[in-house]
């Protein structure tokens, strides 16, 4: 999948949560849509990563630190 692929997904999507909407005025959506592809995307790298949170920081291009932080939120550690 490339990137053009992913963003015409995302477009897509929010296409459809502002038709949904039916003219109500939205709310936070920014953080919606941080919120909503984070997990998924935190889950992703760390699952390929093994585990290893120094390895899925570098891929994420975040400090481990901002990683661990991340995945506290999640609730994605042990």
């Amino acid at each position: 999948m490339t990137r053009q692929l992913i963003e015409e997904s995302v477009r897509s999507t929010l296409e459809q949560y502002f038709k949904d909407l039916r003219g109500s005025e939205p709310r936070g959506v920014h953080d919606m849509m941080i919120a909503t592809v984070e997990r998924p995307m935190l889950e992703v790298v760390m699952r390929h990563a093994q585990g290893n949170q120094s390895r899925a920081a570098e891929w994420l291009g975040i400090n481990r630190n901002t990683l661990r932080r991340k995945l506290l939120e999640h609730k994605l550690t042990d």
